[in-house]
Formats: structure tokens, sequence, C-alpha cells
């Protein structure tokens, strides 16, 4: 269901410290009616996390909402033979890992969509095709890192592994291990601190290194002997294949065709004495993923036609058959025009082109703890709501999409009519640092796009952590979006 429009009058406050307006915190504007609509969307959320801490289960969670909403696969639409109309909810999956939702609008497609895109992968660790090893009687699994993280992070945390193992005879094994209660951890040691004098004045960057990012999975050697009657040798990796074998019916080369990530193994939770955050794993960009969902869902069907589009890689670059550089959307889009009895490649164009897009990405949270890297008058705060950057990129702009300025007043315009909380802000001060989104990416078809989100603590951190009321307005921003633009 859309949670109702707040009436909202802002008071604005003057900050002497840091000579900026600031609106009033949204947590003040909020009726108990609204209240209550905030910890339910915040308890789904949470829920959404602990279910897909991988982009392939994320993507499954997903599909499992939607259809559970009345969506069918384009699959099923093609088999049955059946002509697209408005008000119908289809979609489609690329490999597993990404994935775009449609609800087909009364206005033809060549007219142009509302669509909300986000990522759903997030940095963590990867294990190496070949990274099983033992030494001194220690078992561990070698590991390569995933986007962008600060490695010493990584250490002394319980971990989570989770992925498939895709086998010769054509079966795939999914694989958890470490979520329940009663299952084991893994985790990457750390030189105790009594040894530690020479790692303490290393910089941050090299105090862990990448190749010692190893996680320990065993230290108990197989009592079975070999042929000679002896203790086998690297008996602990071969106690732990042994169970591998029994539990998942794999061998030591079946790594070879595996998909395995190494996660925080913690469940979401509130945070703050006042529970108004949320601490958890992925929060970048899955805090963008699932509004944008939630909003997809409960829009009823509009004049254009509405799409969400959860994409993977974005975290690497946006590439490879996943990533948004891929042809999966523009494909899917035209497979989408087909079925609806109004393809061409220049309808296609058309209806790319005169799309209107929010790419929908995390922003980094003011931190007074680490004031000297942000701006103030150009920074995204707690409780102050959906985040709008006109560009992101680094230094001087570079890899952004720059949004124009009449795109901006109408996004501005429609966020005030509905009484989203809404704010402006770059990612740092200019020369200190940047990122950036798929915005410049889907600007490449000529559609209206700008980056919005959600203010995030400790972004790529294993425990990121986001605002209840940001999150909040953030679907409320994104139902306003796809009604409105």
């Amino acid at each position: 269901m859309i949670l109702q429009a707040a009436e909202r009058t802002w008071n604005i406050r003057f900050d002497l410290e840091g000579g900026t307006d600031m609106k009033e915190n949204a947590w003040l504007s909020y009726s108990e009616e609204q209240k209550a609509e905030l910890e339910a969307l915040a308890g789904r959320y949470k829920k959404f996390l602990d279910a897909g801490k991988t982009e392939r289960e994320c993507a499954a969670e997903a599909i499992r909402l939607a259809r559970a909403a009345g969506y069918v696969s384009l699959e099923e639409v093609q088999e049955a033979g059946k002509k697209l109309e408005p008000g119908d909810k289809v979609y489609a999956c690329g490999m597993k890992k990404m994935l775009v939702l449609f609800q087909i609008g009364k206005q033809p497609l060549e007219n142009g969509m509302r669509i909300l895109g986000a990522h759903i992968d997030s940095p963590r660790l990867d294990l190496k095709q070949n990274p099983m090893y033992e030494d001194t009687e220690m078992a561990y699994l070698d590991t390569h890192y995933y986007g962008g993280v600060k490695k010493y992070q990584w250490v002394t945390i319980p971990l989570a592994i989770h992925g498939v193992v895709a086998k010769k005879d054509g079966s795939v094994v999914e694989i958890s291990i470490g979520e329940k209660e009663d299952d084991p951890v893994v985790f990457i040691s750390d030189l105790l601190i009594h040894l530690a004098a020479e790692q303490m004045e290393k910089k941050a960057k090299v105090v862990i290194e990448g190749e010692n990012l190893d996680i320990l999975v065993g230290s108990r050697p197989i009592a079975e002997k070999d042929e000679d009657g002896k203790t086998q040798k690297d008996a602990v990796k071969a106690n732990i294949l042994a169970i591998l074998k029994e539990q998942y019916g794999m061998e030591e080369d079946d790594f070879l065709s595996a998909e395995l990530e190494i996660v925080p193994a913690a469940k979401a939770r509130d945070c703050g004495l006042d529970r108004s955050m949320i601490m958890a794993y992925g929060q970048d960009d899955r805090v963008c993923a699932y509004t944008s969902l939630e909003a997809q869902l409960d829009v009823p069907v509009q004049e254009r036609t509405t799409c969400c589009l959860l994409v993977d890689k974005e975290e690497i670059g946006s590439v490879g058959a996943t990533g948004m550089r891929s042809h999966f959307f523009e494909n899917t889009v035209a497979e989408l025009m087909e079925y609806a009895g109004d393809y061409s490649e220049l309808k296609v164009r058309r209806c790319l082109s005169r799309s209107r897009m929010l790419s929908s990405d995390v922003s980094a949270a003011y931190d007074p703890l680490f004031a000297s890297c942000f701006e103030k008058r150009n920074s995204a705060y707690f409780g102050h709501g959906l985040v709008f950057n006109k560009y992101t990129g680094s230094r001087g702009k570079g890899n952004s999409n720059d949004a124009n300025a009449e795109y901006i007043a109408a996004i501005r315009a429609m966020m005030d009519r509905h009484g989203v909380a809404f704010q402006t802000a770059e990612l740092g001060k200019i020369d200190v640092g940047g990122g950036g989104t798929i915005a410049y990416i889907t600007a490449l078809y000529g559609m209206e796009v700008i980056d919005s989100g959600v203010a995030v603590l400790n972004m790529h951190a294993p425990q990121e952590v986001t605002s209840k009321t940001d999150v909040y307005e953030a679907y409320r921003g994104y139902c306003a979006f796809l009604q409105e633009a």
C-alpha cells in the first residue's frame, strides 16, 4: 500500500557554526500513523537484507516479492502468446543476478518510461578458483576482494559463506554457511597487539595485505589414515573437503566453477538506543534497491510504463554481462515492445530517450567525527530525507552525470507536492575523493536522469548504517516519482 503524503511545513534554522540553512529534521513532522508505517517499512527492509546478502539472493528475493504482487516473467508471456496491455506486470532476470520489472502504462511505450534504477551488488570477498590450502595444520580459503574495501575492517569478525557451486553434470548447489544460530562461522585472523609494534607503524592500506585476507575454515585433521597407516598429508584440508563432500556433494575441483562470496555473518539490526537507525551489511545499495522495488510494486498503473531496474557489478564499474554497461536493459525493452505489439528499432530508441530516471544509490552521510572531509552546505544529513546529487564523479566531475536544471526543477516540484523530505548533496569535499552510480551510463540513451538515494554512514564497511526516516522518505519519494515524473 502506498503510504500517505505528509503535510509538511518546513521550519528553517540557521547553523551559526557551519553557516548552513537546514530544514527541520523529518522525525519531527511525523504523525503516530506515519511513525508506525516507517517502522513497518524498516522491518520489511531488514528482512530483505537478511534474505539477500549476494546479488543472486537479492534477485531471487525480489522475484519472490514481485510474483506475490502479480508479476509474471516475460518468458511466461511469450509462452502464453499474450499481448501486453496497460496494467500488466512483467519482469525479466539476467543470469540470476540482475532484474528489471515493468508495469505497462496507458500510453505507448514509445512515449518513454519512468525508471527507478539501483544496484544489488556490494563490496565483499570472493573465493579464488583454486582457494583451498593447508599451512601448519590450519585450513584456509584464499580470497580476492570485490569492490572498494578497507581491508583491515574485514579481520576478526564472524563471516559467512554464500553462493553456488556449479558441477560438471549441470547441477547447481546452493551454499549458505554461517547465518543460522547453530551454524559455524569463519574468519580472518589478525596479529595480536602484543607482537604488532611493526604492524602498527604501517599505513592503513597495507596493515592487512590483500593476499592475507584468507579465511580460516578448520584446524581438525581427518582421523582416517593413508594406505601406509600414516596420518594423511594435509589432513586438516582433507577433513574440510570430506565435510564439503558429505554436506554438499562437492569435490575440490568444483571450486573452479563456483561463485562463493564471503560476507559478514550478522543480521540487520536496529541501531541506537532510540532505534532510529538500521545497521546491516550491504545497504550500499540494497537500501535503494528495496525502496525502489517496494515503490514499483505498490504504485498502481500510471499513464507511462513504470520500471524498476536492479543491476549487478556497479562496485567494479558496471561491467560484464550483468552490469549496466551490458545490453540487457535495452534488449529487454525491445522484447517488451514486441510483446506489446509495437516494436521497431526506432521506437525502442524513442522509448529510452524519452524516459525519465532516478539513478538510486547511496550518498555519504555527514559524520561529525570526520568533519574535515565534508563541506557542510553540500552534505547529506541523517533525518533529512531523500538525497539528490546533481552530479557525482570525482574532483572535476570525472565520470559523472550532470543533471540539467529543468529536470531538477521538475523533481523539486513533485517532491514538494507529495510532502517528501529531500536534500541535495555532494560526496565529500571536491579534492578529497568522490564516487559514481549508473546514471552516466543510462544517460547515454539521452534520457533525463539524476542521482538520488539514502545517506549512509560507514559506506563500504562490513556494517553500514542508515536512518529509518531516510529509508521511509526514499520510498515515498520513489512513489511520487513513478506517479508524476
